[in-house]
Formats: structure tokens, sequence, C-alpha cells
């Protein structure tokens, strides 16, 4: 390969052009064109070598293959100068008589949020994407045939929902009412009330209101509220019950292990005066 390198006028000082022709292979006789930054820095593009400049210099007339500036094209970037500095001292438009635009459809204009995390930046948001986006009719049907297990990979025992609570839509089982009733504890803080409307049972898929789980409507009665406390008092107690136990357990090996081993320092002392008397 033949190196010819020299000083590039069009870049700053110290900035060298360097062009390397092949001679040999198929593609003898062509040439490729580096730059070299006063540093010895090499660049083999003009994005390259934008993204180093940055805005010290203008590249936009700039060839990087003869390493001169276009004339042309410095020209109508100087006509496209004025003209962005016109328009700019003849103001702005009124935006509040401007005509509304449609932004339903992909082929229109859309509005960008750009979202990093520098605390000067401000963060535009959509007011429809906070609406709650509508929810699949029987989506909780997609939990049938799932099983919880322990983890001694055992199946759990799947609790039994009281007699209250029936289910609403086509081939909702026991199970399909356990998923939604859960679901819906777990997705929303509003509080479970059921379908309260009655047309529902007549035609789920178009009075069935998706924020609520998959059951008639029932009231929790204030004899519900008390068996529930009875029967968290009565686990509980048994939980202490059995933790007691636990810690009599700990404590009487422990003290059995103390003795086995007073008992056994005591045999290492008459060891101890038997040879002192031989």
């Amino acid at each position: 390969m033949d190196r010819k390198r020299w000083e590039c006028s069009a870049l700053p000082k110290g900035w060298k052009r360097e062009e390397v022709t092949r001679k040999s292979g198929l593609s003898a006789g062509k040439s490729d064109v580096y730059y070299f930054s006063p540093t010895g820095k090499k660049f083999r593009s003009k994005p390259q070598l934008a993204r180093y400049l940055g805005n010290s210099m203008d590249l936009s007339s700039f060839d990087f293959r003869t390493g001169k500036m276009l004339m042309s094209k410095l020209n109508k970037s100087r006509q496209r100068l004025r003209y962005d500095n016109n328009s700019q001292t003849k103001g702005k438009p009124d935006l509040n008589t401007s005509l509304p635009v449609r932004q339903t459809a992909s082929i229109f204009k859309q509005p960008v949020t750009k979202v990093t995390n520098h605390p000067s930046n401000k963060v535009k948001t959509d007011p429809q994407k906070a609406v709650d986006q509508p929810r699949q009719l029987f989506w909780e049907k997609k939990l049938s045939g799932l099983n919880a297990y322990d983890i001694a990979e055992e199946l759990v025992k799947t609790m039994e929902l009281p007699k209250g609570l029936q289910g609403v839509g086509p081939g909702c089982t026991d199970k399909t009412l356990l998923s939604a009733i859960a679901s819906a504890l777990h997705t929303s803080a509003a509080p479970i009330t059921g379908q309260l409307s009655a047309a529902v049972e007549k035609n789920p898929g178009v009075w069935l209101n998706t924020a609520q789980p998959l059951c008639k409507a029932f009231i929790v009665t204030d004899e519900d509220i008390r068996k529930q406390e009875e029967l968290v008092y009565n686990v509980r107690k048994r939980l202490e019950e059995a933790l007691m136990a636990d810690m009599l357990a700990h404590i009487e090996e422990a003290s059995s292990g103390g003795e086995a081993l007073k008992e056994e320092g005591n045999c290492h002392e008459d060891k101890d005066d038997t040879f002192n008397r031989l």
C-alpha cells in the first residue's frame, strides 16, 4: 500500500489527512482516506469525526473524501441558517387559533416523551395513558389448571369458599371463582363487592364489571366477621402453643447436655485423683 499524509487546511490546525492506495487484490487502485487529530487519534468516517469535534466546527459542507469544504453545500447551509433566523424573528403562531391535529393513527404526528434520569429534564406525561386500560372478559379462566405447591413440592390443599359466594359466567367453577377473588384482592385496592348488576346473570358478556371478580353480589355480615376473628384467634393460639413446646424442648435438650458435660467432668477429676495417688 502507498501511504500519503499531509496537513488538512479545512480542519483546525494540527489535523492531518492520510490517503492509502491499494496496489494488489481486486480493489487495486482504490484508496482509503483517514484523518488524524493533533494527538494522533485516527478517524475512519465523517460521523466519527463529527462526534469528536462536536459543536466546535460545522462539518455539514465538509467532504470527507477530498478533505475540502464544498462551496455549494456551504451556500445552502448559510441560506438555511438565514431562513431559520428570519422565521424566529417573526414570532411563533398563536396555538389557540391553529387547527387540532388528529393523533389516533400512526401516520399522524405523535407526541414524544423523553425519559431520562437527569434531574433538570422535564418529562411530558400523557393523561390518556393514565386511564385504566380495558380488561379482557373472563381472563381469570386462564388461571384454571394451575396448582400451588409448597417447599416440599407437595400439592397445597385448595381453600373452601363460603357457600354465599356463587360464581358468574360460563363455566365458572369453584377454582375459577377462588382465582378471581384472590386476583381481585391482590391487584386492586378497591373493596370487593361482586357483580352488583342483576342483568349480569342474563348476559355476562355485556353487563360484566371487569373490576370485580366473577361472583354474585354478596354482603359481609357481623356474624361473618365474628367467625373470622374467632378462626384467627384459634390459629394464633395453636401457633403460640407450638412455639412454647418447641422452646421447652430446646431448654430440656440444653439442660440434659449440661448434665452430661458435668458428669464427664467429674469422671476426669476422679481419674486425676487416682493418677496423683499413684
